[in-house]
């Protein structure tokens, strides 16, 4: 009753910000991300009667009080496959974690696949996307490889929202995405308090989910004809959007320091400039920059260059998540 399972981060291009349903994790609109490759959580779980209580570690301190309620998911894992034993459960992450980098799409799709293992459940990759939703949203997209969609659905049981890659990573590996590092802070408002608050209080939140069916038809056309500048400016686009019903919030999030409005205009200047590139952010303050692989290099040494950017780290496409047979403990 031990697996280890490993799962990349993932960067939605059209956003996810609002719950309609909280217990299920059912999301007011649909969303569509990129996995990336080698930005990565590896998780090991182990049930056995050996355990008093279920404990988790993760990079090496251990987790009292979480956001996601990752012990709440490892319960109702267990309740699935009808067994009592407690868990221990070791996570490392090779990025920071809660800084708006996508830490509990990772994070929670790495337990969902190696809980599942472990408790003997024997799952398709649809009823894993919709049970890492259940633990963190955007964890649903973690689960396959590529561009994936996640799907809004309409049954009130969840039925029906769940997430499946619409490319792989083979079909456009030339796509490239540079996570700027400006600051490795745990963020001060969690998404899900953060979404939550927006949903109640933001004038702009109506006008938000008008715009995404549109948002999300030209993004799947461009990742099927793989035309960059359609993907990046609709992501680009999109993201300012979700951050405008965040600042119109009461009272307002602002994730944004000096240096993310820095890399804003960095970005927009490369590209008047002649070299294509755009911007989106998640709920914080690192900016990722969207390119092609023949311009990686020199817009990479560019941001590196700039004052507020500690380091950065690039990709393309990734897989899904997967087994591994090298456990943590």
């Amino acid at each position: 009753m031990k697996a280890t399972a490993v799962a990349n981060a993932n960067m939605a291009l059209v956003k996810y910000w609002g719950k309609r349903d909280a217990k299920l994790n059912l999301p007011t609109n649909g969303s569509i991300s990129m996995t990336w490759d080698g930005i990565q959580t590896v998780t090991t779980v182990e049930f056995s009667d050996r355990y008093s209580e279920d404990s988790i570690l993760v990079n090496d301190e251990e987790l009292k009080k979480d956001e996601k309620d990752v012990l709440g998911h490892v319960e109702r894992i267990r309740q699935i496959a009808g067994i009592g034993e407690k868990a221990k459960i070791v996570s490392e992450a090779n990025f920071p974690v809660a800084a708006g980098l996508a830490s509990s799409a990772s994070g929670l799709a790495a337990l969902t696949v190696a809980a599942a293992e472990a408790a003997g459940l024997k799952m398709t990759e649809k009823q894993l996307t919709m049970l890492a939703r259940q633990g963190s949203g955007s964890a649903s997209r973690s689960i396959s490889e590529g561009f994936v969609e996640w799907y809004r659905g309409e049954k009130a049981d969840g039925s029906d929202s769940y997430a499946k890659s619409i490319a792989p990573r083979a079909h456009w590996p030339e796509f490239r995405m540079i996570t700027t590092i400006l600051s490795g802070k745990k963020k001060p408002i969690s998404s899900r308090a953060g979404m939550a608050q927006t949903v109640a209080t933001s004038p702009y939140y109506d006008g938000w989910l008008r715009t995404i069916d549109e948002d999300l038809k030209k993004v799947r056309q461009g990742i099927e004809k793989k035309d960059f500048d359609l993907v990046g400016s609709i992501a680009e686009a999109n993201c300012l959007k979700m951050h405008a019903t965040m600042f119109t919030t009461k009272p307002a999030i602002i994730y944004w320091i000096p240096a993310t409005v820095e890399i804003i205009h960095a970005v927009r200047e490369l590209r008047d400039s002649g070299t294509p590139c755009y911007f989106t952010m998640d709920a914080g303050p690192n900016v990722k920059v969207m390119c092609l692989e023949k311009n990686e290099a020199s817009i990479n040494k560019h941001f590196l260059s700039l004052e507020g950017v500690q380091k950065t780290m690039s990709c393309g496409p990734g897989g899904g998540a997967k087994l591994v047979n090298k456990h943590l403990f």
